[in-house]
């Protein structure tokens, strides 16, 4: 089961090196959102993986905030991307 948890830990390393590559090239803001929402997917990801080989129960509510915490911050993203286009 280790060999299990080491490649999805490496997986999830590739992945977060994917988004960082995205938030540096861009071109769009909606392309760095997504990356950001990537790195959010992938934080809540690694701290799962964490909760199972840790005893500490209290991961799987952090990684609960986290979700939620990326919810909105999309919606705020939404926001202030339809004000923009509304207001020219």
């Amino acid at each position: 089961m280790d060999e299990f948890f080491i490649g999805v830990a490496i997986f999830l390393l590739f992945t977060l090196l994917s988004g960082l590559q995205r938030i540096l090239r861009g071109p769009t803001e909606a392309d760095r959102m997504l990356s950001a929402q990537l790195f959010g997917t992938t934080g809540v990801a690694i701290t799962l993986l964490l909760a199972e080989l840790t005893p500490a129960a209290g991961l799987r509510d952090v990684a609960l905030v986290f979700t939620l915490l990326a919810a909105v911050n999309v919606v705020a993203f939404a926001h202030h991307t339809w004000r923009r286009e509304v207001g020219r």
